[in-house]
């Protein structure tokens, strides 16, 4: 989660996520948000390391991927990290409010999904990332 964490610290001005993608144990994708910074709705940190992920393993499917993220995953990246095969999804801060796969479980009926997920890791630092952000735009 350390690596995710650093890589939350690296958005400029995008709401701070951060994320990583394990296989055996090496880190093979990495990415922060990027939504306001290159005008793309679709770079959210999950969607940029999956992409990465993907091409680094020159494969769609990440079967045996861990996943480390700073904040619950939002409807569309949980989808697509169910879609890609990851394994195991580990993340920081619980996300009321969009949170797909715990805080508002909504796939729950929808897939046969084997993902595991794992909530509340480092939890603290994560939420004082995201606290620090919104707090310096209000």
């Amino acid at each position: 989660m350390e690596n995710a964490i650093k890589q939350a610290l690296e958005c400029k001005i995008d709401v701070p996520v951060g994320c990583i993608i394990k296989k055996d144990g090496v880190i093979i994708a990495s990415a922060h948000n990027r939504r306001e910074e290159d005008n793309d709705i679709l770079a959210h940190a999950e969607m940029l390391a999956i992409k990465e992920a993907q091409i680094n393993l020159n494969t769609s499917r990440l079967k045996g991927c861990e996943m480390y993220v700073t904040l619950e995953p939002c409807p569309m990246c949980a989808w697509a990290v169910i879609q890609s095969g990851i394994s195991t999804l580990y993340f920081g801060s619980y996300n009321p409010q969009y949170g797909a796969l715990i805080s508002n479980n909504i796939f729950k009926s929808l897939t046969n999904s084997p993902l595991k997920v794992y909530g509340g890791i480092e939890e603290d630092k994560c939420n004082k990332i995201l606290e620090d952000f919104f707090k310096s735009i209000r």
